[in-house]
Parts: structure tokens; sequence; C-alpha cells
């Protein structure tokens, strides 16, 4: 953020950005396979169901927020709601990576609750736009289910999960020892970003500059909350609190820009990236970290 406030022409080349994405996502996955391989069904059913729920009461609080409080149209606001019931697998990542050098070790079925809560909330944005005029919500749904994000992690998860521990020994040295190495250039990429996209909090007008801070706070405690429910570890309900809280600004505006082209870009964008991205990353992640130990102490 900074090298953005002066104006350095640091840059991370976009084809090394993406390249640092695919690896990590495509790392998240393996890890995640290997450690859901030794997690009992048991220990997923809760996780996967609060997941699901989380992912249709999301969008929807969002959509009458947006309609209510920042008096947008009902297109407008079912795509950006589409965003808010959706992840940031980026969010994800850096939660991830926080809760660890906390010492707040995260569950490791946690990539597959990503997956999972990937989809629901985009569907129920688009149908709620539907009275509207939205179309091609079915290539639209493509769109998100065989997205990078969701592919990477998924086949990650299935290659880990069959390969176990030892195997994956083998190709340790390349997806686990460099991984925080990775992240680094991963953060400094995404924290120019970033800064870059504050100066569209001129356009986006008050209202829903506040809705883009208070929805992922509310989002965020609720999911830390039914994350400790759910008898995740602290480490675990705060990252899934940051995954709940997140908005996503891949994966949906992919889907929204073919289901609802009338909806405008200068809205869900600047709000899930300009905004709740930040926010997130500033306030949110140790914010879920802090309420997340409260809630095992007491």
């Amino acid at each position: 953020m900074v090298a953005r406030a002066v104006r350095s022409d640091l840059e991370i080349p976009p084809a090394l950005y993406q390249g640092l994405s695919i690896y990590l996502l495509f790392a998240i996955g393996l890890k995640g396979g290997v450690a859901l391989a030794e997690t009992p069904v048991s220990e997923l059913v809760g996780p996967i169901l609060i997941t699901l729920v989380l992912g249709v009461l999301t969008p929807l609080s969002a959509f009458a927020m947006l309609r209510w409080f920042g008096r947008i149209s009902r297109v407008d606001a079912a795509a950006t709601a589409a965003h808010y019931g959706s992840v940031s697998a980026v969010t994800f990542l850096a939660a991830l990576e926080a809760a660890k050098l906390a010492n707040m070790a995260p569950n490791g079925y946690l990539p597959a609750l990503v997956a999972v809560l990937e989809v629901p909330g985009i569907i129920v944005g688009l149908m709620l736009a539907q009275r509207k005029g939205g179309r091609g919500v079915s290539a639209a749904l493509r769109e998100v289910v065989t997205g990078k994000s969701i592919f990477l992690l998924l086949g990650g998860m299935v290659i880990g999960a069959l390969c176990g521990p030892v195997k994956m020994e083998s190709v340790a040295p390349f997806f686990v020892y460099p991984f925080k190495g990775v992240l680094c250039l991963f953060l400094l990429e995404l924290g120019m970003l970033a800064a870059g996209r504050l100066r569209d909090l001129k356009t986006a007008g008050w209202r829903l500059v506040v809705l883009g801070c208070f929805l992922p706070l509310v989002h965020g405690l609720l999911g830390t909350a039914a994350g400790t429910f759910v008898g995740m570890s602290s480490g675990g309900a705060a990252v899934f609190g940051a995954m709940v809280g997140s908005a996503s600004y891949i994966a949906a505006p992919a889907a929204v820009r073919i289901a609802l082209p009338r909806a405008s870009p200068g809205i869900y964008l600047t709000l899930a990236l300009g905004v709740t991205f930040p926010f997130n990353l500033a306030i949110g992640v140790p914010l879920f970290m802090s309420f997340a130990k409260y809630l095992t102490t007491v």
C-alpha cells in the first residue's frame, strides 16, 4: 500500500500473479485433501451443514440491507448480494496463514468448505434478480463450478485425499516448504491491488461504503460463532468467519457478468474489492481471531 501511495513502479507481472494464485490454490487443496482423508466423516457433517445454511442466509441479508439502506435497484442489489454470499479464496488464504502465524491451528478440512460456500450464495443472488429479467443462470453457474479457484481446490483435495500423507512427502519440497515465501509475494501484490481500489470509494457513496464494512463485520462474526458452535478450533472458527464475511471478486463477477449484464460493476466490484477486501485484511481477520479466542474461553 505504501508502494502505491508513493507511486512506485513496483508491480508483480500479471502472468506471475496468475502463477502464484494457481500454486497457492492447488497447494491448499493438496494439504486440505490429506487432512480430509484423516478426518472422520462425523466431524464434517456439522461444518458442511452450517456452511450451506450461511451460504443462503448471507446473500439474503446482504440483499435486504442493500435495498433498504443502500437504496439501489433490485438487479444491482441481487448482483452485489451474490458477491457477499460467495467467498473470496484470497481472503481465505490470508486468514489461513494469519491463524497459523498466531499459533491458532485451523482445521484441515476448511478448503472443502471454501468449495461448498462458493456456489449457494451466487445461486441465491441470481434467483433474487430473476423477477427483473436475469438470464443465463445455467451458463453462469457452469462458470462458477468450472472456475479456476473451485477447480484447483477440489482437484487438489481429491489428489491429496487419494495420495495421503506418505505420498505427499515426495512433493512436499515444492508444495509445502516454499508455501510461505510464495504467499509473501502474493500478498505484496494484494496490498497494492487493495490500495489501487481505494480511490473507488469516492464514487461509491457513503451508504454503500458503510455497508461494505458492516456486512463483512456482521457476517464474519456470525460465521466465527457458528464455526465455534459446530466444534471448530479457535483458528478454524476465525478462518471460517473470514470466509463467511468475505466477498468474492473472482467467481461471482464472472457469473454475474453472464447472468445479470444490466448490473453495475461499479457497485458490486467496488464494494467487494475496494471496500470489503481491504477491510477484512486490515480489521476483519484480526477481529475474528480475537472473537474466536474469546468464544473458546467463555
